[in-house]
């Protein structure tokens, strides 16, 4: 009998040893997916302030020589 509750006892303590584990790693992965996420949110910050300073200069291009300021503002031949 006291060799069962022995038996259990190890049992119990590694099954909270791996729980101890598995929180340790769920804390640094979702540690990770934050700081991931904010690198994405300012990755496509930074790309829609290169979209829009792109296209202004393809407008400023346009108006400096006549042409309009890009392919979507240009009319299909047949007009």
């Amino acid at each position: 009998m006291q060799r069962e509750i022995d038996d259990l006892r190890l049992q119990m303590a590694e099954v909270q040893s791996q729980l101890a584990f598995q929180e340790d790693t769920v804390q640094a992965l979702n540690d990770a997916l934050a700081l991931q996420q904010q690198e994405i949110l300012l990755l496509r910050r930074q790309l829609e302030l290169i979209k829009q300073r792109q296209d202004e200069q393809a407008v400023e291009a346009g108006l400096q020589t006549g042409q309009p300021g890009s392919p979507v503002d240009e009319k299909p031949p047949h007009y």
